[in-house]
């Protein structure tokens, strides 16, 4: 393919999948098919697709310290676990293929959808400073987010909604907080995650480049949009888009 095509291609994605990532947590809608469709084997492709992430995490990061800067203990706290489990997600790649994770994941994404969409359920939270959960309710959210870690280090399509459906039913915050909160641990859990892939899987990092620029535009747009249109339309949306997206990898995992 013409490099120029190439690049305008996957910057073109990137901006739609930062976006995607940065409001809802589903990027792999789109960058993950699209990798596939240039010819980048499935899991060089999710991997490529974790490097470029980093940047939409940059850019939503940038966009959003308004509510991570008053909610730094909650911030750390949902990182750290995210990443001791994205540590053990990499490390399980480095031995076992994610294709064997694949069939799995249609029905990961249909339960994050369930979850979304009860969360509209919910009262709109206060904004607080403080953390309220405790007890059990805290160990059963942190277990949670370390195992959404550890699906980010393995496969990690679409974990941004699972994360950002748990964090949306377990937090006493506002939807745009969970969203800044999910693009804060995923962007650190890719990190890390990228790290180990570097040594142990192939990444096109030519690819990264064009399509991390595209995602980071996209990221710093993302916050942005979460703050000014609905929470009810964009979790009901998010909900609807996880079905579908369940709907495309249980399509790719067992009719294809």
């Amino acid at each position: 393919m013409n490099p120029i095509l190439l690049t305008l291609i996957l910057l073109l994605t990137g901006v739609a999948g930062g976006l995607i990532s940065s409001t809802a947590g589903m990027a792999s809608l789109v960058t993950y098919p699209v990798l596939l469709a240039l010819g980048v084997p499935p899991v060089s492709a999710n991997v490529t697709n974790t490097a470029a992430m980093i940047f939409t995490g940059v850019g939503s990061g940038l966009a959003s310290t308004q509510e991570l800067s008053a909610h730094r203990k909650m911030m750390w706290q949902v990182g750290v676990w995210a990443v001791i489990g994205g540590i053990v997600g990499a490390l399980i790649l480095a031995v076992a293929p994610a294709s064997s994770f694949e069939k799995v994941v249609p029905f990961l994404i249909a339960i994050a959808g369930v979850l979304m969409l009860s969360s509209l359920r919910q009262k709109p939270a206060p904004e607080q400073v403080g953390h309220t959960v405790r007890g059990w309710r805290l160990v059963g959210r942190n277990f949670l987010i370390f195992l959404v870690g550890v699906y980010i280090g393995y496969f990690g399509a679409s974990a941004g909604v699972m994360m950002l459906s748990i964090l949306a039913v377990t937090l006493p915050v506002s939807f745009a907080v969970s969203n800044a909160l999910k693009n804060f641990a995923t962007l650190l859990t890719n990190i890390v995650s990228l790290v180990i892939y570097a040594f142990t899987t192939k990444v096109y990092w030519l690819m990264v480049i064009p399509l991390g620029l595209g995602m980071f535009a996209g990221g710093l747009l993302g916050p942005v949009v979460v703050r000014h249109v609905s929470n009810h339309l964009i979790r009901l949306l998010i909900g609807i888009g996880a079905f579908a997206l369940a709907g495309y990898f249980f399509y790719t995992a067992y009719l294809q």
